[in-house]
């Protein structure tokens, strides 16, 4: 796993020890296994975005807090210049692109998303989080797996939906999808 894998690991077993909560309580905040925890905490798998919100809701910290160890302080406003957002390298899924990390107390979740290409047989994962979600594609076509159901969107579509409902997706085609996704708490 990669350094940066490693890094928010060992934040979340930090936080989890600090708050006195079981490896259980953990896994049971961020909707997985036991088994599946403790491979994220010790940074033998690469951690679903979704994940790392269930945990950064339930240590009450900002999800910067988790990616970079540091605090978001901002309340008025927070400018995010181009390439400047905070990166979550996701190996062999997605790039995510935080772009409102320095804003304290915020009500969504505005990232900067690349959905991988998709291969032949290749398998759409799944995940789910609370809250609701608002993907607008900028580049690319996206094949967008929501409940069982297969949606294709282009560049200028855009979906809202209940993020609670299991949702995956891949890029359809050479290009990469790119989107704006917004994620409501």
């Amino acid at each position: 796993m990669s350094n940066e894998v490693k890094a928010i690991a060992e934040r979340i077993k930090e936080l989890r020890n600090i708050c006195e909560y079981t490896p259980e309580e953990a896994a049971a905040a961020a909707h997985v296994s036991l088994e599946q925890y403790l491979a994220f905490e010790e940074g033998n798998e690469d951690i679903p975005v979704s994940v790392l919100y269930a945990l950064a809701d339930f240590y009450n910290v900002e999800m910067v807090t988790l990616l970079t160890g540091g605090d978001a302080r901002l309340r008025t406003y927070t400018l995010v210049r181009k390439g400047e957002g905070v990166k979550v390298q996701r190996h062999g899924e997605y790039d995510y692109t935080s772009l409102a990390y320095k804003f304290m107390n915020k009500k969504m979740e505005p990232l900067y998303v690349t959905a991988p290409i998709e291969k032949e047989n290749d398998v759409i994962h799944t995940s789910s989080h609370a809250g609701q979600e608002f993907e607008y594609v900028l580049e690319g076509t996206l094949k967008l797996l929501m409940g069982g159901k297969e949606l294709i969107l282009n560049p200028g579509d855009c979906i809202y939906f209940d993020s609670t409902i299991p949702h995956g997706m891949r890029s359809v085609g050479d290009t990469q999808a790119k989107m704006l996704v917004i994620i409501l708490n």
